[in-house]
């Protein structure tokens, strides 16, 4: 990295420069059925390299990777380059993150263990769910990584972090003697906890042997429908998404500051804040790509746009005072009502879609369910073959958010939302 810096200073035709160096130590175990078949170790490490010209009253930007193979007059051909592609681009100025040194370690219990005990705890944890009769694990597979990313800049700023994160991929399978039924896990954490990733699997085991039976209902029918943690994600996501700075400044977002989303529904209040770290979350950091620090932020606060979040060079844009930077996180303000007293009433408990489909501009949410437990009021039928389809803006009105909470990839927040009377095809 410092040979690439010294050879960036030395050339008058840079105004500005950008080093990112991403070091990652993996362990992964691939298992079929309960056989452990492969390991496999790595350590890798990528750099990459962003050149800034001013030219003609613009700022201009290319990117370029570096390897190990590298001579240093590869290098400095690779920046000359770089210039010449730069200067092709215009957009409009603005400067780049400024000083600050750091070293930081993301929050995780995992980062005195040993990798190779603790991918074979992880796995244990894993099979110790494969308990259903007519169910099995048809394969595991245990990703265990450490990833060192430290950024760099002409103006001064050196920022290192450290993540801890792990990955479990599985094929849960349920087998009759008519047909065989697989599903597929991917399951992410920071915290290793042997009962919950037990737990996890398991309810995966229950959901493929309910994927075997599920029938399709009688519809059309209008039905409250429960969102589980995953699709919950993606409508945080898309919402959040609309008050990106970047959004803001070209004009593409629907909603600005002071709006009210739930147009004073009678369902629980929205409060999304856009967070730098959630503890379990692999997308925790504490500074963006760009190597600015990232500040948290509330966008959206009792249903009402309360501000905008995004990297600094959109948020100069926008005259912002202090950009928040590129968060990744989002954290909701879990809600009043249990999922129990959700399920107590009729329902369409969802467990999995092909994707949440949202457009904030034609107003829709829906999507093609897979697999739900339908409650009718007496009893309990796993169900598939069905599409949802509703208004976002009357789903948004009504509705109700789990006291409980969960965190799921980048989101922590309730870990149901119900939606009320949503249109079942």
């Amino acid at each position: 990295m410092m040979t690439v810096k010294n050879l960036l200073e030395k050339n008058q035709h840079v105004d500005g420069w950008r080093i990112t160096e991403k070091a990652t130590l993996s362990y992964e175990l691939f298992f079929v059925h309960r056989s452990l078949e492969t390991v496999r170790a790595t350590d890798t490490v990528s750099t990459s390299v962003t050149v800034y010209v001013d030219h003609d009253g613009a700022k201009g930007d290319s990117t370029f990777a570096v390897y190990r193979s590298m001579t240093e007059e590869d290098i400095a051909a690779k920046i000359e380059a770089a210039v010449a592609r730069a200067r092709l681009v215009s957009n409009q100025p603005y400067d780049l993150p400024e000083g600050g040194e750091l070293t930081a370690e993301l929050p995780t219990n995992m980062k005195d263990c040993d990798m190779k005990e603790l991918g074979v705890k992880i796995a244990d944890a894993v099979f110790a769910a494969d308990t259903l009769p007519g169910g099995s694990i048809n394969a595991c597979e245990v990703f265990l990584y450490r990833d060192t990313v430290r950024v760099m800049n002409s103006r001064g700023v050196d920022k290192t972090q450290i993540t801890h994160r792990a990955m479990i991929e599985a094929i849960p399978t349920f087998t009759t003697e008519k047909e065989s039924v697989e599903l597929y896990e991917d399951y992410r954490f920071t915290e290793f906890d042997a009962e919950k990733i037990t737990a996890e699997i398991a309810e995966k085991m229950q959901e493929v042997k309910a994927r075997s039976e599920a029938v399709k209902p009688a519809v059309p029918m209008t039905v409250n429908a429960i969102l589980r943690p995953h699709e919950i994600s993606e409508l945080i996501r898309e919402l959040a998404f609309d008050l990106n700075y970047a959004a803001v400044y070209s004009h593409a977002n629907l909603h600005h500051q002071g709006d009210d989303l739930q147009q004073d529904g009678d369902g629980d209040k929205l409060t999304v804040t856009m967070k730098s770290v959630v503890e379990g979350s692999e997308q925790s950091a504490r500074f963006d790509d760009d190597g600015m620090e990232l500040s948290d932020t509330c966008v959206i606060e009792n249903g009402v746009v309360k501000g905008y979040f995004g990297a600094s060079r959109f948020g100069q844009y926008l005259k912002v005072e202090k950009p928040s930077g590129s968060l990744r996180c989002a954290q909701v303000k879990p809600g009043s009502i249990s999922v129990e007293e959700m399920k107590a009433q009729p329902c369409l408990d969802i467990v999995s879609m092909s994707g949440l489909q949202l457009d904030l501009y034609n107003d829709y949410i829906g999507g093609e369910i897979r697999l739900a437990y339908y409650f009718d009021g007496e009893k309990t039928v796993p169900v598939t073959g069905i599409t949802m389809s509703a208004k976002l803006s009357d789903a948004l009105k009504g509705m109700r958010l789990s006291a409980e909470t969960t965190v799921s990839g980048a989101y922590e927040g309730p870990q149901r939302i119900m939606l009320k009377d949503i249109a079942v095809l």
